[in-house]
């Protein structure tokens, strides 16, 4: 009984509209009024906040919020006769990377797709407009990035054909990763999306990690001309043949 009444506890704590000061590790999202009665925050965010204890408030005021859902931003789903779109107000928060990631990521997409009030289906995927996209540059040294990869990212992930004895089965491969068509920002940004935050540091970029939330591993420490040269090296490394997308009926 205990044990269900916090988790109710935790389930309405994020739903709670921010109307007080600056709290820590709080992000705040503003959110439509149309959107917000569909239900679809009070099924995403708990689910959130239980799975990363990152505390999400949702705002009355946009002005005030670290994101909003609106018309503005990167477009994350449609549905109710539009597209809605992500708008960052606080990037370099990491409380609003780890929300932006999971919005953005499989998990976040699943979650939101999957909202289904009476057993009807609200949201789609947005249209995709294909939009030619830049070569990628990317001026490290792949040959270090080789030996960089092994050494800060091989105990999870196999990053060579040797390292296919060595990682965890639940990782992607590097060959995997390369695949992807936004395989440069996954990159880029990796120390921002989960898991890496909790046990990652970048100098000058990620911020100490919290005194009573000690990384659970032996931490990684990467600058960022390292990480330059371990994009350099998967630039040049073949991508794993995926097969054809799955054909649904």
């Amino acid at each position: 009984m205990r044990v269900l009444l916090m988790i109710a506890l935790l389930c309405a704590a994020p739903m709670a509209r921010a109307t007080d000061g600056g709290q820590d590790r709080v992000v705040r999202i503003h959110a439509p009024d149309v959107l917000v009665e569909t239900g679809l925050m009070r099924h995403i965010l708990p689910r959130f906040s239980l799975k990363t204890g990152q505390r999400v408030v949702l705002v009355d005021d946009p002005a005030g919020a670290d994101l909003r859902l609106g018309a503005q931003g990167a477009p994350l789903f449609q549905g109710m006769g539009q597209v809605w779109a992500l708008e960052i107000a606080t990037p370099d928060d990491p409380g609003t990377a780890r929300l932006v990631g999971w919005l953005t990521g499989t998990v976040g997409t699943r979650t939101i797709l999957g909202f289904a009030p009476d057993g009807t289906v609200l949201f789609q995927p947005p249209d995709r407009v294909e939009v030619a996209k830049a070569p990628v540059r990317i001026d490290g040294d792949a040959k270090a990035g080789h030996t960089i990869s092994r050494v800060k990212c091989g105990r999870c992930h196999a990053v060579d054909a040797a390292g296919r004895k060595t990682d965890i089965g639940s990782t992607p491969s590097f060959f995997v990763l390369r695949s992807l068509p936004d395989w440069d920002q996954r990159f880029a940004a990796f120390y921002a999306l989960n898991p890496h935050p909790a046990f990652t540091q970048v100098p000058e970029v990620t911020p100490p990690f919290p005194i009573d939330r000690p990384s659970p591993i032996v931490p990684i420490a990467i600058t960022l001309d390292e990480l330059e040269a371990v994009m350099a090296y998967v630039a040049v490394i073949d991508a794993a043949d995926l097969g054809a997308p799955l054909a649904h009926q």
